[in-house]
C-alpha cells in the first residue's frame, strides 16, 4: 500500500516576499499551507550577503520609501529597524569627461537642457497621473502610448542631447532596460504604480530613501521564522495538474495536492512550468512577452567612507564606462566606506562579457574619476549579475515592450481555475518594488480565503 499524497489548503510556489506574505496571511487564517522554494533560501530578488567581520551587502533590492506602507510594516513587526540612505553633501554629475558638483535634485546644465528636461520630467508626472494602475488599458489613449516606446517619446519631447542622456540615465536606472525596450504606456503606467517620476529617482522623500539595519532580506528571513516547517527548499516545481476540486504540484522528489495553488514567481519563469490542462492562451502568450530587466550591482568596500570628508554624499550620475549611478551603500554608523554602482541595461549584457578582472578595474576606474585615488584600492571588490540567476532571470523586474499591456496586461492577475498569480510584476502599487511584491501576496491571499470560504 503507497503513502498518500500530502494534501494542503495551498501550495506557494516561490519564498520571495510575495509567497511569504501571502504564506503567512493563509497560516494566520487556520489553513494548511506549503511553501515551495526553488532556491536554498527566501527573499527571492532580495538578497543580503553577509561577511565574517559583519559587513554585509544587499546584492538585490535594498530601499524602502514614502507609502510604502506594506513594508515598513512588516519591517514593524519583524523588528527590524530602517536608517536614511545617506544624503549629507553634495551629489556629483560626470558628463562628457567633465565632472561636476552640485546640491538638490537637479543637475547643473546649461539653461537649454535644464528646461527641456524639466519639461520631460513635468510631462511624465502629468501623462503617468491620468493613469488607473488597475487598469491601465482601460485608458483612452492606452493604445497610442502602447504603439510607440519611451525612447521614441523621449525623442519627440526633447531635441537637446543632453537632457535625452540624462533622462535615459534616470529610465534606465529605474526600469533597468533600454528606453527602447518598454512602451511609453507601460512606462506611465509603472511610474504611477510608484507615485511619479521624481519619487521613483530620488532619495529624500524618494524610493531610495531608506534603509534596513542588519539587510533588505532580514524582514523575509524573519517572517520565515514564522513559517518553520512550512518551507521546503531545493524544490523548484515541474508541473502544475488541476482539475476542478484540486491541483498536483509535481518536482523532483516531491508530489503534493492542494485545493489551491499561488504561483509568486516573476512571468519568465512561470512560463517554464509545465501546466495540466494548458493556461489560456492569453496568459501563455502575455507570460511569453514580460522579459526581464538587466543589471549588475558592483561594490568597492572601503575602511572608511572617505568621500565625505570631501562634502560629497556619494550620489553619481554617469555617461562614463559601464556604472551610470553610484551609490553611499555604507553602514548606519559609517564604520565602513561602501560605494554601489549599478550597471544597467546594454551595458549590462556587455558586462557580463567581462571576466571577475576586468569588471573590477572597469568599475574601479569609474570611482576613481568621481572620487579621486583613494577610490583605487578597495579593501574589497565583488558584484552580482542578476541575469545570472537562474530562479530570477533578471531583475529589477518583469518590464513589458509595445502592445503588451494594452492588449494583455488584463490577463496578469486573474487567477486561472485554482492557481492564483502573485509576484510583484501582478501589484497595482509599487509594481517592480518589494511593496509591490508584499501587496501581491496579500492579495493572492485574499482571493484564495474568499474562495475556501
Amino acid at each position: 500500500m503507497t503513502d498518500p499524497i500530502p494534501t494542503y489548503d495551498a501550495l506557494i510556489i516561490g519564498a520571495g516576499y510575495a509567497g511569504l506574505t501571502a504564506a503567512h496571511k493563509l497560516l494566520q487564517a487556520g489553513k494548511k499551507i506549503l511553501v515551495l522554494e526553488a532556491r536554498d533560501r527566501v527573499g527571492g530578488r532580495v538578497y543580503t550577503k553577509h561577511f565574517a567581520d559583519g559587513t554585509y551587502i544587499d546584492l538585490g533590492g535594498q530601499w524602502a520609501g514614502p507609502s510604502q506602507e506594506k513594508l515598513y510594516q512588516l519591517a514593524r513587526e519583524t523588528g527590524v529597524s530602517t536608517f536614511p540612505t545617506y544624503d549629507e553633501g553634495k551629489s556629483q554629475l560626470y558628463f562628457k569627461g567633465r565632472l561636476k558638483q552640485y546640491k538638490g535634485l537637479i543637475p547643473p546644465l546649461p539653461i537649454p537642457a535644464l528646461l527641456s528636461l524639466n519639461n520631460a520630467l513635468k510631462k511624465m508626472n502629468r501623462l503617468s497621473g491620468t493613469i488607473d494602475p488597475a487598469s491601465p488599458w482601460t485608458h483612452p489613449k492606452a493604445s497610442e502610448w502602447d504603439s510607440i516606446t519611451l525612447g521614441g517619446w523621449m525623442q519627440s519631447q526633447m531635441k537637446n542631447e543632453k537632457a535625452r542622456k540624462l533622462f535615459q540615465i534616470a529610465a534606465e536606472a529605474i526600469f533597468a532596460v533600454n528606453p527602447a525596450e518598454i512602451s511609453l504606456l507601460f512606462a506611465l503606467y509603472y511610474t504611477r504604480s510608484g507615485r511619479d517620476f521624481d519619487t521613483l529617482m530620488n532619495i529624500r522623500n524618494g524610493a531610495q530613501q531608506d534603509r534596513f539595519l542588519g539587510g533588505a532580506d532580514l524582514p523575509a528571513r524573519r517572517l520565515a521564522e514564522k513559517l518553520t516547517g512550512h518551507i521546503m527548499f531545493n524544490a523548484p516545481v515541474i508541473s502544475i495538474k488541476q482539475e476542478s476540486d484540486k491541483v498536483e504540484c509535481l518536482g523532483e522528489g516531491f508530489h503534493f495536492h492542494a485545493k489551491k495553488v499561488i504561483v509568486a514567481i516573476p512571468p519568465v519563469l512561470a512560463q517554464k512550468i509545465s501546466y495540466t490542462p494548458s493556461l489560456p492562451p492569453n496568459k501563455i502568450q502575455l507570460f511569453q512577452r514580460i522579459p526581464m530587466g538587466s543589471v549588475w550591482k558592483c561594490y568597492a568596500i572601503y575602511d572608511k567612507p572617505f568621500w565625505r570628508n570631501k562634502g560629497l554624499n556619494g550620489l553619481v550620475a554617469s555617461d562614463f564606462g559601464y556604472t551610470s549611478l553610484v551609490f553611499d551603500n555604507s553602514p548606519s554608523d559609517g564604520s565602513k566606506g561602501i560605494l554601489m554602482g549599478f550597471v544597467l541595461a546594454d551595458k549590462a549584457r556587455d558586462f557580463t562579457l567581462m571576466n571577475e578582472h576586468q569588471r573590477r578595474t572597469s568599475i574601479l576606474e569609474s570611482f576613481t574619476k568621481y572620487f579621486g585615488p583613494e577610490a583605487a584600492e578597495p579593501a574589497m571588490y565583488t558584484d552580482q549579475s542578476w541575469a545570472e540567476e537562474t530562479w530570477s532571470g533578471g531583475c529589477y523586474t518583469g518590464i513589458m515592450g509595445p502592445h503588451t499591456l494594452s492588449t494583455m496586461g488584463r490577463y496578469l492577475r486573474i487567477h486561472t481555475g485554482n492557481i492564483h498569480w502573485a509576484g510583484t510584476e501582478t501589484s497595482e502599487e509599487w509594481n517592480g518594488y518589494i511593496e509591490g511584491a508584499i501587496r501581491s501576496g496579500e492579495r493572492a491571499a485574499t482571493e484564495i480565503l474568499d474562495a475556501l470560504h
